[in-house]
């Protein structure tokens, strides 16, 4: 019995030792090692034949410029070859790292891109002393997203940029960005200037906070930022439900609403209505060249109340032959999804649109409900593609850690080891249905974030997690051996200045408060 304990203690380690040489998140799909070392430092060779090939090494240097290296006056050589004609899969790499040199290679872009941020990766964990090896890898999934509510506290450019920056490193490919809801409207509309002189104004704690908003000129110079790092930024225009601030400023549109819930819903019989939203989604479609616009489309119920008294909106309903207001909602989303589509995009949506009669071929469905998994068997028996977000585990609004007194509950908390091993409870749902899941999101929302220091704390270390569920294959994932390697990923945060949680010593740093004290939060999406 002891030496069976000892044979497999010995197995462990030196597995975890050889990975432990090869530390990269995400975990890539196959890696292979040698014998020996080759250093790179700031004095690095480089060869590179095409435009983007250029870049690439331009990027690199002076990323490389500014790690502690071993050795910084060692050169080294480095070869990037960007040649469609590789067999190698459209977001993935090759890097081969020898006695003699080091090459990056792809069949796309995207792959080069993703080897460079891997072997930035190596340089920086190893000090530029790179252990030789040969990775092949590529992502699981094509949708690996993070979602960040700015409607309910805004954070301000440079912080979706350093967040951009760690996503890239990670590997994620999809900033889905929640810019209007109640609290405030987040987005510079050229024909309503409205939006931002009086829609921006406020946030979840403050109501008179001064209006805070990204003007258009901003919104280009972020895609371009993305885009740059091969993240695809989707806009969220919520409706019908979640429209108050829109409804604030252009009250015109409103589809009234009781107490807390005024202007909760867009008026959703008026063609002024339709003509408003159409407006604004032609800028959007300006701005976010991303194949789709994020409608929202949840928890309508909350403040339709006069939806029922309203005799405009009940002789609608007869005249439309919608049965009642549920059907009036889901006409809402059916006429918004046409108007988007015609546009050249598709929506996406929360689980609700599932019930709305939308086509699948012009809408993608984001599964957040974790305690309805019916409704994501819904979507992909009726041909969606799925995006899975479950509040269980994926909210980074939901308490971490069991001390910790800020943050929602359900049942239990999301743990960073529960992050980590999703899609496992669902994965009998989707058997046969591979193909239409499309990835799967973070979504942070904000109600009780009101700082950079607590959005830090909310997100990371988790969001590492979330993008080795979204990259590496199931086979190759172990979430021992993550944990073990995850003392590195945070001692890159520290370069960056995020206030983390540390799983490792929970009391270490204390949990940032609250902006002020609010009420029990009622909704559960956003």
């Amino acid at each position: 019995m002891k030496k069976t304990i000892l044979i497999n203690l010995f197995v462990f380690l030196y597995v975890t030792s050889a990975i432990a040489q090869i530390n990269l998140f995400p975990t890539p799909s196959k890696t292979s090692g040698g014998k020996g070392t080759y250093t790179i430092g700031k004095k690095a060779v480089f060869e590179a034949q095409g435009e983007y090939e250029r870049k690439l090494v331009e990027t690199f240097t002076a990323e490389l410029s500014k790690l502690d290296l071993t050795n910084p006056a060692a050169a080294g050589n480095v070869k990037l070859t960007l040649d469609p004609g590789l067999q190698i899969k459209p977001e993935g790499y090759i890097l081969h790292v020898t006695l003699n040199g080091v090459t990056l290679e792809a069949s796309t872009p995207a792959g080069l891109f993703y080897a460079k941020e891997a072997l930035l990766q190596l340089a920086r964990f190893n000090k530029g002393t790179l252990p030789v090896c040969k990775i092949e890898d590529h992502p699981r999934y094509s949708w690996r997203g993070f979602m960040l509510d700015e409607s309910r506290h805004f954070f301000g450019k440079e912080k979706v940029k350093q967040y951009l920056d760690i996503m890239a490193s990670l590997r994620m490919n999809v900033f889905h960005w929640h810019l209007t809801d109640e609290p405030g409207w987040r987005i510079e509309i050229k024909r309503y200037p409205k939006l931002t002189t009086i829609g921006a104004t406020g946030n979840y704690h403050d109501p008179n906070a001064p209006a805070s908003f990204y003007t258009q000129e901003e919104i280009k110079e972020i895609v371009a930022y993305a885009a740059d790092r091969h993240i695809m930024i989707i806009p969220e225009f919520d409706m019908p439900g979640h429209a108050t601030a829109v409804c604030r400023a252009y009250p015109e549109v409103s589809g009234g609403g009781e107490g807390r819930w005024e202007h909760f819903t867009f008026h959703p019989c008026k063609e002024t209505t339709y003509e408003f939203i159409n407006n604004i989604l032609d800028e959007l479609v300006q701005l976010f060249p991303a194949p789709y616009i994020h409608i929202g489309g949840d928890e309508v119920h909350y403040g339709n109340q006069s939806w029922f008294t309203d005799p405009e909106i009940q002789q609608f309903i007869k005249d439309k032959k919608l049965t009642n207001e549920v059907g009036l909602e889901h006409y809402f989303i059916r006429r918004v999804t046409d108007m988007v589509f015609a546009k050249g995009k598709k929506i996406a949506g929360w689980d609700e649109i599932v019930d709305a009669g939308v086509s699948p071929s012009k809408a993608i469905v984001l599964w957040w409900r974790h305690d309805r998994k019916y409704q994501l068997l819904k979507a992909l028996e009726q041909g969606f593609d799925v995006v899975m977000c479950p509040r269980r585990p994926f909210y980074s609004d939901f308490v971490q850690y069991g001390e910790h007194k800020i943050g929602r509950y359900w049942g239990g908390y999301n743990t960073i080891e529960e992050v980590y091993r999703f899609p496992d409870p669902v994965n009998y749902l989707t058997q046969g249905y591979e193909e239409q899941v499309k990835g799967i999101q973070m979504c942070m929302w904000t109600e009780r974030v009101g700082d950079g220091k607590r959005l830090d704390y909310m997100v990371f270390p988790r969001l590492a997690a979330v993008a080795e569920v979204g990259w590496t294959l199931e086979k190759r994932k172990e979430c021992s051996v993550f944990m073990q390697k995850l003392p590195l990923f945070l001692q890159y945060l520290d370069t960056k200045n995020i206030y983390y949680f540390n799983p490792f010593a929970p009391r270490e740093r204390l949990e940032p408060a609250e902006p002020a004290k609010v009420e029990e939060d009622v909704l559960q999406n956003g």
